[in-house]
């Protein structure tokens, strides 16, 4: 028994010092980026709704027909309610600016607001619906970004675009460090990310149809690959 032992105490210490052989052999690690780009299918708007009057109440009943207008106008356009959402409904106080130093400034009014986000899924809808929603008194567009419906098979493109410029990086820098490089130990996926246009800036002018261009959508991919090597 005790010989036994000893042999599996050894097989044991040699299995151990082979994964531990394996384990401190030189690696490459690299990073490899990618891209895809797109024809976006899908714009999301932001727009906003202001009121201003003496009485706080009176103010927020304003904001609301007005929005309750642009939520009509947006069904009759077929716009449909999971592509629509109101957020930051809010009341501030407007104050004076006195002439006098000495003078306390007192509230003089009351600003109610609203902001609505709307995905038009239709791009040829969107100079229409955009040209509606201010028709509709939405005074304030604060942002305009394009995107996709389905962004999956561009987004796994760029990540085969990263993997492919990872292989390649390693593959130069193991020839000029004159190792040979073997077989791949791991791949991470560091994140991505994608475009959109900047913000429009706000609009007051009212326009029947706003002229929209949705140029393209870049999905950008990063992969960290580590090699083996040998000398």
């Amino acid at each position: 028994m005790g010989r036994l032992a000893m042999i599996t105490a050894c097989t044991i210490l040699m299995s151990a010092g082979g994964a531990f052989a394996q384990d401190s052999a030189p690696k490459l690690t690299v990073t490899g980026e990618g891209e895809a780009v797109a024809v976006p299918d899908m714009a999301t708007v932001s727009l906003g709704v202001s009121a201003q009057n003496a009485d706080a109440g009176t103010a927020m009943d304003e904001a609301s027909k007005v929005a309750e207008a642009i939520l009509v106008r947006l069904d009759s356009m077929g716009i449909e309610a999971r592509d629509r959402q109101t957020s930051d409904v809010g009341l501030q106080p407007i104050w004076n600016n006195p002439t006098n130093s000495d003078d306390a400034p007192e509230i003089t009014g009351y600003e109610a607001s609203n902001r609505l986000t709307v995905r038009v899924r239709d791009l040829d809808q969107l100079g229409e619906v955009l040209g509606a929603v201010t028709e509709d008194d939405a005074n304030r567009l604060s942002g305009l970004s394009f995107g996709l419906q389905d962004p999956d098979p561009v987004t796994e493109e760029a990540r085969r675009d990263a993997v492919e410029d990872a292989m390649a990086r390693a593959k130069v820098l193991a020839e000029a460090a004159g190792v040979t490089l073997g077989p791949v130990v791991s791949i991470s996926e560091n994140g991505g990310g994608g475009y959109a246009p900047s913000p429009m800036p706000m609009m007051e002018a009212r326009m029947s149809a706003a002229p929209v261009a949705a140029g393209e959508s870049t999905i950008n991919a990063r992969v960290t690959m580590v090699f083996e090597l040998a000398e």
